[in-house]
């Protein structure tokens, strides 16, 4: 359950990028890239991925600043500087124009590199994303207020901390090895700064900035929404559905927003018609 491991590296301008490829390239292998979500990795991915690989050339990261990919103090890991990562690790791969599928604030990165950055998609799913104002509970804000402070919790109580919080994702409950592969990264000397940084390093105006042009995506676009989200209320995906042109949307019953946790099966028969369609 716990095996995933990116075994490449990739050296952008927001740090190393650690990343991998699943399926074989090839004329009949349409690639997707697939974006993960806060506090997350591409651990989460690992079983749609995998389902995936089946028919496409699959791409994972961790984002700058998660998962295994590098954590230093003074990075930048906002938003901003993961959708500029983004059309780096297409320009690298050579992928002038794959299938994204992208969740939570993997929404937000996707669709600033395309609307802002240039970068363009076959096709886009988005899957619980962060996209539409407002966004952010008390909680999160309390967190980014405070890096320094929360940082220097003792290392159980921030461990405490963060479990609860990654738990939250999930409306039927992680399994405990799942739950103890998400907090691990954030566990480390390295890690617990990490996780307040990239709170505070990213605010509403990442999607302010961008929420006005949802209407000019022209390309076809799947919203999956788990309809037990207590993180982002499944209205949103109502809402940002009606924004983007021909957009089509998918509740996920009985999924939180960790839809790929809760509900893989659903979610991964649903990629694969979108991702299949002429």
């Amino acid at each position: 359950m716990t095996q995933w491991r990116l075994d490449r590296t990739f050296t952008g301008s927001a740090g190393e990028v650690r990343w991998a490829a699943l399926g074989e390239a090839g004329a009949g292998a349409s690639p997707v890239v697939l974006l993960h979500g806060t506090p997350f990795s591409s651990y989460v991915w690992r079983a749609v991925a995998r389902a995936l690989a089946r028919r496409h050339q699959v791409f994972v990261w961790d984002m700058p600043g998660y998962g295994s990919s590098e954590m230093r103090d003074g990075a930048d890991v906002s938003l901003a500087a993961q959708a500029v990562t983004l059309t780096e690790l297409l320009a690298h791969w050579d992928l002038p124009e794959p299938a994204v599928v992208a969740h939570d604030f993997g929404g937000c990165v996707a669709l600033r590199a395309h609307l802002l950055y240039g970068a363009r998609y076959a096709r886009l799913a988005l899957v619980d994303p962060v996209a539409l104002a407002p966004w952010g509970s008390p909680t999160y804000r309390l967190l980014g207020a405070h890096p320094e402070v929360f940082g220097k919790l003792p290392p159980e109580l921030h461990r405490a901390l963060v479990r609860e919080y990654v738990a939250s994702a999930s409306r039927p409950g992680l399994h405990p090895e799942v739950l103890d592969r998400l907090v691990a990264p954030w566990c480390t000397a390295a890690g617990q700064p990490a996780f307040y940084r990239q709170i505070a390093q990213n605010d509403q105006r990442m999607t302010d900035e961008i929420e006005g042009r949802y209407g000019e995506i022209t390309l076809p676009t799947l919203i999956c929404w788990g309809t037990d989200d207590t993180w982002i209320p499944a209205a949103k995906g109502r809402e940002l559905a009606a924004r983007i042109p021909g957009a089509r949307l998918r509740p996920i019953e009985g999924a939180g927003h960790l839809v790929q946790e809760d509900a893989p099966a659903e979610l991964t028969a649903e990629l694969v018609e979108f991702l299949g369609a002429e």
